[in-house]
């Protein structure tokens, strides 16, 4: 559905905000607040009802409340002392200023080629759902099909995937004989930003969320990189609920825990910190170019500039350099030995973020896992790398076979 209002577009469909035809970026739950507003038709929405819809009735304070309605005023062009489109009623609540326009939101054309996502032609539904410390986290649904989860992760975008020259193809492949849902984790895409803790505790409640929020009851996950080990976790702790783990470039503990046991420093995490401090939203700079290179060492110029675009688009550095610092604090030797379903682990040998050994030493402390071993030097791998159809071959056969 579009609602305009003011010089204002909000669609639904796409999770988006325009203002004066730019796309404005909005939080989940400033957006659903937005979309409260506009829905209530000019009527007056009460602290209760906002509580009830924006944060699924959990409490919050009032400073929490009165950050997001001043996050929506300004996302509308709106103060707090003008408010010609959101209206203070003392004491009772808010009412939307202005009058709105509603209708369907046109037909989406398929783009044709790479830029289909999905396996079938289905476009992507983007929904809100709220973590369980009331952060809001984004997630989507597309295909159709036994159910697949993929587990989110930093460098990645709910919208922007869709179009990746790095991960569309890989979507494509997912979501041929699978509804696929996916997710922005906390701090990045269209997630909440405003959020501290990108522990390990709050990024699995995180993929919990939005398993219930999908009502999923047993399904098969899907995680790459730092994703993992909280998909190990979650499947450790809700073995009822997880029929199949697929893992690719993973770990078991992270840098900062690696290298204070071997007493060598944090040198691995530092690295990472010092290229996202010096180049994180710059694009044109050596240090972005340094990580992303990193990350893709055999990417296309286009792929690498997807990438960086990903990057700038998905998180402030500062919001990129403590998700970082919490990866390097992983450890999940523990869960791993509680995982019951089948699992593949796949892993490059020459990966140079997250070490081959530790995708051995996965495969080895989990019960029931196939490893595939991958020949090529890349943490992230391209479409166009042999590898790539190696791993998602094996992905797709050892689903069809234990993720139903």
């Amino acid at each position: 559905m579009q609602y305009r209002f003011a010089d204002c577009l909000l669609d639904t469909s796409r999770h988006a905000l325009s203002r004066g035809g730019a796309e404005v970026h909005v939080e989940p739950q400033v957006f659903a607040l937005l979309v409260l507003l506009v829905e209530s038709g000019g009527d007056l929405v009460s602290r209760d009802a906002m509580v009830e819809t924006v944060w699924q009735g959990r409490i919050v304070s009032e400073a929490t409340i009165a950050a997001r309605i001043s996050a929506a005023r300004a996302a509308v062009g709106d103060d707090g002392q003008r408010q010609a489109v959101i209206r203070t009623v003392t004491r009772r609540g808010l009412q939307l200023a202005v009058p709105v326009e509603s209708g369907p939101a046109p037909a989406v054309a398929e783009a044709p080629g790479p830029a289909r996502a999905g396996g079938n032609g289905d476009r992507q539904e983007v929904r809100l759902t709220t973590s369980a410390d009331g952060t809001g986290i984004a997630w989507a649904k597309s295909g159709s099909g036994p159910p697949l989860l993929r587990a989110g992760h930093w460098m990645s975008h709910l919208e922007l995937d869709w179009h990746s020259p790095v991960w569309q193809p890989l979507l494509e492949r997912l979501g041929r004989g699978h509804t696929l849902y996916r997710y922005d984790p906390r701090g990045t895409g269209l997630s909440d930003r405003d959020c501290a803790d990108f522990g390990q505790e709050a990024q699995v409640a995180d993929l919990c969320a939005v398993a219930d929020a999908a009502g999923l009851e047993r399904f098969a996950l899907y995680a790459v990189s730092q994703s993992v080990p909280y998909a190990v976790t979650f499947a450790a702790r809700h073995p009822e609920r997880v029929s199949a783990l697929v893992l690719h470039a993973g770990l078991v503990q992270g840098s900062t825990v690696r290298e204070r046991q071997s007493g060598q420093g944090e040198n691995m995490t530092e690295t990472f910190l010092s290229l996202i401090r010096s180049g994180w939203g710059r694009p044109e700079s050596a240090f972005m170019q340094a990580f992303s290179t990193l990350f893709l060492p055999n990417g296309t110029r286009a792929q690498i500039d997807s990438f960086i675009e990903m990057q700038t688009r998905s998180a402030t550095p500062e919001v990129a350099g403590a998700i970082r610092r919490a990866i390097g604090e992983v450890d999940v030797t523990d869960q791993l030995a509680q995982v019951r379903c089948p699992v593949l682990v796949c892993h490059a040998r020459g990966d140079a973020v997250q070490p081959f050994e530790q995708g051995q030493l996965m495969a080895r402390k989990l019960p029931d896992a196939r490893f595939l071993a991958l020949e090529t030097g890349t943490h992230i791998i391209p479409p166009q790398d042999p590898a790539w159809d190696v791993m998602v071959s094996a992905a797709e056969a050892f689903l069809a076979e234990y993720g139903g």
